[in-house]
């Protein structure tokens, strides 16, 4: 293959995943005629469109689509190679995506991110904080955190933290108001601070661990959020009980207000894992941070 079909295939690449001639032009830092001329070529070569064009949008043909998925792997696998042998001798720089939970951006990446920035300079880290399960080979992530270690093909898993609880607490203010729950049924006439999923929009129902036996427990609440911090504003007013993992809790300024509730039932959770794709973790840059986050939370796992 020589150097233009080579081009021409990243070019058509970057078209895709953009969804436009105009922003795939934005992220080559080259001109809309540019790639358009570079498409045409492409398409001639090949002998089939592979983009259908409305006055809105472009869509990849079938053909477009059958390139897209035959191709896109083995240029990822070859950038990173000549990527990997070119910074051998260099400092470890460039871009760094990863996505990561808010409770693992808390609890992992913020203590240490500064100084990682501080040491590597020459590495750029864009962060995305994302509750839901997020495919990092289609995301074009590099480095990903979250529970468990059951990963898509193509990707390799680093533990991070050991298991833990998600615990319950309360105010001291609301447990005098409401009384103490001692058994999965008295939680009936409490109140729940609920904690909404971002993927599917569903209520999060309250689960405990019962002698080994899941048990689930729908509970009414006034509070609802996505969001740890405001779940923990939530505890702290007095609005209900609420659901903090214990390393979490461990993070509240004031965690001694945060008193404990039915501990004997609180659910433990998988070890958390860092994952990223076999071929991004040989590049310096992504190997530079993986590195120092595993060294960094050694004391977690």
């Amino acid at each position: 293959m020589n150097n233009a079909i080579y081009n021409q295939i990243r070019i058509f690449q970057s078209i895709a995943r953009e969804g436009s001639i105009s922003a795939a032009a934005r992220k080559l830092e080259i001109t809309p005629p540019s790639v358009s001329k570079s498409l045409k070529l492409l398409e001639q070569h090949i002998g089939h469109p592979l983009f259908a064009r409305t006055t809105r949008r472009i869509e990849l043909t079938d053909a477009g689509q059958q390139l897209l998925e035959q191709t896109e792997a083995a240029v990822d696998t070859l950038e990173k190679s000549l990527e990997n042998i070119r910074d051998q001798n260099q400092e470890p720089s460039g871009l760094v995506r990863i996505t990561l939970s808010r409770f693992a951006y808390l609890l992992i990446l913020k203590p240490v991110m500064a100084a990682f920035c501080q040491k590597y300079p020459g590495i750029q880290l864009e962060i995305s904080v994302y509750d839901g399960t997020v495919n990092i080979i289609e995301g074009r992530f590099d480095l990903g955190i979250r529970f468990g270690d059951i990963l898509e093909g193509g990707v390799v898993a680093r533990q991070l933290m050991k298991p833990f609880r998600e615990g319950l607490y309360a105010s001291s203010a609301y447990l005098a108001q409401f009384g103490t729950p001692t058994t999965p049924s008295d939680l009936y006439q409490h109140k729940l601070i609920g904690y909404r999923f971002i993927t599917n929009n569903r209520i999060l129902p309250l689960m405990l661990d019962d002698q080994g036996e899941q048990l689930t427990v729908e509970m009414p609440g006034q509070l609802i959020s996505n969001d740890i911090d405001v779940m923990a504003d939530g505890i702290r007013s007095g609005l209900g009980i609420g659901r903090l993992f214990e390393p979490i809790h461990r993070l509240q300024p004031d965690k001694e207000e945060f008193l404990p509730v039915m501990e004997s039932y609180w659910k433990t959770y998988p070890p958390v894992y860092l994952y990223y794709p076999k071929n991004a973790g040989k590049t310096k840059r992504v190997k530079t941070l993986i590195d120092f986050l595993i060294e960094k939370n050694s004391q977690l796992r």
